[in-house]
């Protein structure tokens, strides 16, 4: 049995980029809190606590704390959130994926300008409530071309559409399409992060060729999903685990050929764990 896999599987950079930061904060301090998890994946969240970090699920949870280290996730939050911090007594470190960034920048910016916004992702991500927790004057989501295609926005006004980060393409390019029927004054970005990208096409051609496919990643990790709906549709032999304990033997003994992915939030601990069972599994089979 022939194991590929993708090259791209693992941390992404505004990930790694958060979790390094959690670690480096629980190296100085001892009052360390994360705003919601700082990634979605239960392995990595447990590993920070295991080293003092706790995880606060809102900003009154802080009460009349002082000295406290508070760490902003990756995903981001809201403007409301945001002030909020910044009144306490707190030291705060934002681990924002810089990608996240921008799109808080262009829709603060364009919804001050008068311009209807609109956001192509998971209404409940806590990515997309932070973005939208950027407009002056709220947003519209919508999470397929259906929903588009029902939106009644004002035609008098211009409309600004951006998309989460780790959104699927071909979804966003049919909510777009769905929107310049209706003939409003759109401005698109395409705020798709290129990384989310190229490992939705890698993992797509992956799975387009081989007899088996495994997609690993937090059961909570939207781009995780999105992964194994795009597996899924090229083989259907395909499975979304969470670690190595996850797996199953029966699943490879007709299969010559299995890839591997993982999400964005996939440490690669847990990638190269679940290869070491899957060659186990292989030696089983033989």
């Amino acid at each position: 049995m022939e194991v590929t896999v993708a090259k791209s599987a693992g941390f992404c950079f505004g990930v790694k980029r958060a979790v390094d930061m959690v670690y480096e904060e629980a190296k100085k301090n001892t009052k360390v809190y994360t705003l919601g998890p700082i990634i979605h994946n239960e392995q990595v969240v447990q590993d920070l606590e295991s080293k003092g970090v706790q995880v606060l699920h809102s900003i009154d949870e802080l009460k009349e704390e002082k000295d406290a280290v508070v760490i902003i996730r990756s995903h981001g939050i809201t403007k409301q959130m945001q002030d909020a911090l910044e009144k306490k007594e707190i030291s705060i470190v934002d681990a924002t994926c810089p990608f996240v960034k921008k799109i808080h920048r262009l829709v603060e910016e364009k919804s001050k300008e008068g311009c209807q916004i609109v956001i192509a992702g998971n209404p409940v991500h806590p990515e997309v409530v932070g973005i939208v927790g950027w407009s002056t004057d709220g947003a519209s989501v919508v999470k397929d071309a259906e929903e588009a295609q029902k939106l009644v926005l004002d035609p008098k006004k211009p409309v600004f559409v951006a998309a989460q980060t780790t959104f699927h393409y071909i979804k966003f390019q049919n909510i777009v399409d769905q929107l310049e029927k209706k003939e409003y004054n759109i401005n698109c970005v395409n705020t798709i992060c290129n990384a989310t990208r190229n490992r939705q096409e890698e993992a797509a051609s992956l799975a387009a060729s081989v007899d088996g496919m495994l997609v690993i990643g937090g059961s909570h990790s939207s781009n995780t999903q999105k992964l194994f709906e795009i597996c899924k549709k090229e083989c259907n032999n395909t499975h979304y685990i969470q670690t190595a304990e996850d797996l199953d033997t029966n699943w490879f003994l007709t299969a010559d050929r299995v890839g591997v992915t993982g999400g964005a939030s996939t440490p690669n601990i847990i990638i190269e764990e679940v290869l070491h069972h899957v060659r186990r599994i292989r030696t089983i089979i033989k």
